[in-house]
């Protein structure tokens, strides 16, 4: 693990309370000053400084953190590779989307720190996990499939949030 000068701490807290999203300063961190952390170790010293990355896109939509919305398929088998539920376009409305919504699961799966699930706008599941190293793994439950464009940034910031009310 990488240690940080106070003086780089500082920074770390400055950037954040300019609203520079975790990447954007992890790659300052590794560009202006040279320490590489893993996002984890980032986000163990963002709990440490108590300072709380500002949400740019606050404004533009709330996100529905709590319990998933009533369209949303039923609880996700173990597997992430095989949710089951209803068809895709089921619970969508008529020419709309359905916000992303992600799901911590109680008890998480071999060889991750935390797992759980998320559903795209376009109705469709995937099961995600961050191993011990903070790295984050997304599985699709269909070969090749692509979230539609928004939706991954959207699932990353939901994500933290989640994570943050869990105590990570």
């Amino acid at each position: 693990m990488t240690t940080l000068t106070d003086a780089q701490k500082a920074q770390v807290g400055a950037w954040l309370r300019e609203g520079l999203a975790l990447a954007e300063v992890q790659n300052r961190l590794a560009r202006e000053l040279g320490a590489s952390l893993t996002y984890l170790e980032l986000k163990l010293l963002v709990s440490e400084l108590k300072v709380l990355p500002k949400d740019r896109e606050a404004t533009a939509a709330p996100v529905n953190l709590g319990a998933a919305p009533a369209q949303a398929a039923p609880p996700r088998p173990a597997s992430p590779a095989a949710p089951s539920g209803p068809p895709p376009s089921a619970g969508i409305p008529p020419g709309g989307t359905v916000p992303v919504s992600v799901t911590v699961d109680k008890l998480t799966r071999p060889g991750a720190m935390v797992s759980g699930g998320v559903t795209f706008s376009d109705g469709k599941q995937a099961g995600w996990y961050v191993d011990e190293m903070g790295r984050l793994s997304v599985a699709a439950s269909e070969p090749g499939y692509r979230p539609p464009a928004g939706d991954m940034q959207q699932f990353q910031r939901i994500l933290e949030q989640e994570l943050a009310q869990a105590g990570f």
